[in-house]
């Protein structure tokens, strides 16, 4: 077995986040084929008790310890170099001396980073001649943009100065990388369109989901207290964008259901909530879990798994994940974006607050159409999405063949 470097940004287990849930596959998947040596970060916590199993699965490890409140202070060190503040954020000195000394102890073949912010450090070897294939996961610096284009001054002056920076820093990576990823097709062609982009070297490396694990042909106690019918949207909840789609859920998509539907219930099921969404549960009809030690319970009892992003980038694990749980599915075009999936068929697509109400209402209306919906979801999820083959591509881009 070869050796080979991989870095994330945040520890790789478990995989109960968007990037968690990606990184995990990816480190699993080279593990089973390299000596792998990974280095990252934990900047939760709870999430040191994992490492003992990484270690079992690794040649070697680092966990870099990151307090988001001091990374927070740190990053501002940005404004005054000029660097972009996500690479500030994740300065750390000890992790660089790792990489350094783990490329002297043994000839890595190749280095694996995923998300952009991880670049410097394996940039810091000097020398290296042997493969680097960066995953971007997605354009970071379209995602500032995007909050951008909804902040409020100064934030927007902010957000628009990271999206110019990490714009720029993106093309130069992929320039010095041997090949570049990114979750969608749609991602890919986006960066493929870039001046100064190889785009012979870039490529889509889509999610895929553990559809054992998300079965919803088992019995799972319900979880919600009796009532009418829930709405459900899973995801971490202190994540701007999910933070920006319950909101308009909220105030803009469920008054127009519960006039229909006064018995209708909505579950934000999510850790980390924000003061905003704790906010929401003072509200009729609206249900804010906090973490939860399993999603599966959460929507496999749901009426409706909604997605109602607005800002988005990627692909959106909690469609997926409800998908594959055969629940029927109502999202916007934001969060369906990059799903190979045919709207109508295999779950619905709505637009403004009036159709995505209409859509929902349809389906409560009518029981049976919706778990049809949801079983041509789960045959959809089992034809195109097991990670085997959407990472079957993996092993040709890290060899180079």
């Amino acid at each position: 077995m070869e050796d080979l470097l991989f870095l994330a940004h945040r520890i790789p287990y478990p995989p109960d986040k968007g990037d968690k849930i990606r990184s995990w596959h990816l480190l699993r998947h080279l593990a089973l084929r390299y000596r792998v040596h990974l280095g990252c970060f934990v900047d939760d916590a709870q999430d040191h008790r994992h490492e003992p199993m990484l270690r079992d699965l690794c040649a070697s490890c680092h966990f870099a310890p990151l307090d988001p409140r001091k990374a927070k202070l740190g990053s501002l060190r940005g404004l005054l170099t000029g660097d972009a503040l996500t690479f500030a954020w994740f300065r750390d000195s000890r992790l660089t001396r790792w990489v350094g000394e783990t490329h002297a102890a043994q000839p890595i073949a190749a280095q694996v980073i995923f998300s952009s912010s991880m670049a410097p450090f394996a940039e810091s070897v000097k020398g290296f001649r042997g493969r680097r294939i960066v995953d971007f996961i997605d354009l970071d610096s379209d995602k500032w943009r995007q909050y951008a284009d909804t902040a409020g001054q100064p934030m927007r002056w902010v957000y628009r100065r990271e999206s110019r920076l990490l714009a720029k820093a993106e093309t130069a990576i992929a320039a010095r990388s041997s090949a570049s990823l990114f979750v969608s097709e749609a991602e890919a062609d986006l960066f493929r369109q870039r001046p100064g982009v190889a785009a012979e070297h870039v490529h889509a490396i889509g999610n895929g989901v553990d559809l054992d694990y998300f079965n919803g042909s088992r019995n799972y106690a319900n979880p919600y207290p009796p009532g009418g019918p829930i709405l459900v949207f899973t995801g971490m909840m202190d994540y701007r964008a999910n933070v920006d789609a319950v909101r308009w859920f909220a105030d803009a998509v469920l008054p127009l259901i519960r006039a229909r539907h006064p018995d209708v219930r909505f579950a934000i099921v999510g850790a980390k909530p924000d003061d905003t969404v704790k906010r929401l549960a003072e509200r009729p009809g609206i249900i804010v879990t906090g973490r939860v030690e399993d999603v599966r319970p959460y929507v496999a009892h749901a009426a409706v798994a909604v997605a109602p992003l607005r800002i988005a980038r990627g692909i959106q694990n909690k469609v997926l994940e409800a998908m594959a749980m055969a629940r029927p599915v109502v999202a916007s075009a934001e969060a369906f974006e990059g799903i190979d999936a045919e709207p109508g068929a295999d779950l619905e697509v709505a637009g403004d607050a009036g159709s995505f109400a209409e859509t929902v209402c349809r389906l409560l209306d009518r029981p049976a159409e919706a778990e049809a919906l949801g079983a041509r979801g789960r045959q959809c999820m089992t034809g195109r999405y097991t990670w085997e083959s959407r990472l079957a591509p993996l092993d040709r881009i890290v060899e180079g063949t």
